[in-house]
């Protein structure tokens, strides 16, 4: 029956790859999986529980809730244009700081495809003007939108806090600084890339428009995004300047607060607020519900047992698969997420068997199925920095290919190894 399963999940897989409907695969996979091995009804069990996991289903909703209202209320377009205001002054570092800066903008803004298309629409042009290859332009854009791996808003995060019984910031602390050298490391490789390929930023066609004389930010809007994350901080026990409070609260404190600063149309602002929380759970907790049934299936067949069998017997392809797993499907598929969730549900939870962490092994995958889509040309948002920067998908998938893999195998050294 493990052989059975193995011949299942690589169906699934292509199937996720030919850009088949996500959910639906993995609900049908899993439910024949666990109708072969007879567990057919835990299976089904494990959707409703998904749809109404506390530790989830909440946070996500709130959290994309809190994003719709960002952008009606023009707070994320008030903090992407502060942040390309402050690129515009370092035109001889725009690629390494573009790469960094929207990497930290993900961190607030966690759509890979959302932000790139509100800060692409400014950034790109403006590193063309500079003198930036449009594919190195939009390349850049591209590179920093796995920031988002380490948001407390993130449910993949939040996910491995849950199966490591750790606060999530303690565990964002931990990671933090290892992902940051990694997307430091990024930055560094795409700029040598442009610099050999000729096509980075020069002294001579410096024709940067300036910022126009009506167009003005608004610092408070732009500092509304970022409240949930500096609640989350200082409440978080390595500070201890607040009392703990849960990510969901700290959303919806942020909503709040857009709400009473911004001072929008009531009727609208919870119309967006709820249109934003229902996409939450349609595109995301279903997801997850769905792949539960995937990875009940995969425990019913038989095949989750056979994989930590394999895996305890050798650490070192736990170690690699946890990284390079995600990481290669992302990049084919164009979404990890599906291989996070499998993974971190089926063989994260037994990471002491292989001698690590479960902590670190779950914020691995989940990191590395984020930085797998940066040099994906079918993901999203790849295809959205394309269209903005006027080149083709597979342009830019040419020139972060490397960086990506090359970061993939410096954080399984600094976090697995």
């Amino acid at each position: 029956m493990a052989l059975t399963g193995i011949v299942i999940v690589v169906v699934t897989f292509y199937a996720i790859v030919k850009q088949y409907e996500t959910r639906l695969v993995l609900m049908a996979s899993g439910l024949l999986m666990a109708t072969i091995g007879g567990a057919i009804m835990p299976a089904v069990n494990a959707f409703s529980k998904g749809l109404i996991d506390p530790s989830l289903t909440p946070i996500i909703c709130l959290t994309m809730g809190f994003s719709f209202v960002l952008d009606y209320t023009g707070c994320s377009g008030n903090l992407v244009s502060l942040i390309t205001g402050w690129l515009r002054k370092m035109t001889f570092i725009l690629v390494p700081a573009t790469v960094i800066l929207v990497w930290f903008m993900n961190i607030a803004l966690l759509s890979a495809a959302g932000l790139a298309a509100a800060v692409g629409t400014i950034l790109i042009p403006t590193l063309i003007r500079s003198g930036v290859n449009p594919a190195m332009a939009a390349s850049a854009v591209l590179l920093g939108t796995w920031g988002s791996s380490v948001s407390p808003g993130s449910p993949f995060i939040v996910q491995v806090g849950t199966l490591a019984n750790m606060d999530v910031m303690l565990l964002i602390m931990q990671i933090f600084p290892k992902l940051l050298l990694c997307t430091v490391a990024t930055s560094i490789l795409l700029t040598g890339i442009a610099y050999v390929r000729k096509e980075n930023s020069v002294r001579g066609k410096q024709v940067v428009a300036e910022r126009s004389a009506t167009e003005k930010i608004n610092y408070l809007y732009a500092g509304i995004p970022l409240i949930p994350i500096v609640l989350l901080i200082v409440s978080s026990p390595v500070v201890g300047w607040l009392p703990p409070l849960s990510i969901a609260n700290a959303m919806l404190i942020g909503t709040l607060i857009c709400l009473l600063v911004t001072r929008p149309d009531p009727k609208e602002f919870a119309a967006r607020y709820f249109k934003g929380a229902g996409a939450g759970f349609s595109d995301i907790v279903c997801l997850v519900a769905a792949a539960a049934v995937f990875i009940q299936g995969m425990n019913g067949i038989g095949l989750t047992d056979a994989l930590i069998a394999g895996m305890r017997d050798s650490a070192s392809i736990a170690k690699f698969s946890a990284v390079f797993g995600p990481f290669i499907l992302a990049a084919i598929s164009g979404s990890g997420n599906a291989a996070v969730l499998a993974f971190n549900g089926t063989v994260t939870p037994h990471a002491a068997s292989f001698g690590l962490n479960i902590g670190d092994m779950g914020a691995a995958v989940q990191a590395a199925g984020m930085l797998g889509r940066c040099m994906s040309p079918v993901a999203g948002v790849t295809i959205i920095c394309a269209k903005l920067g006027g080149v083709s998908p597979m342009d830019l998938a040419k020139r972060t290919a490397l960086p990506c893999l090359i970061a993939a195998i410096l954080m399984l050294v600094l976090v697995l190894l």
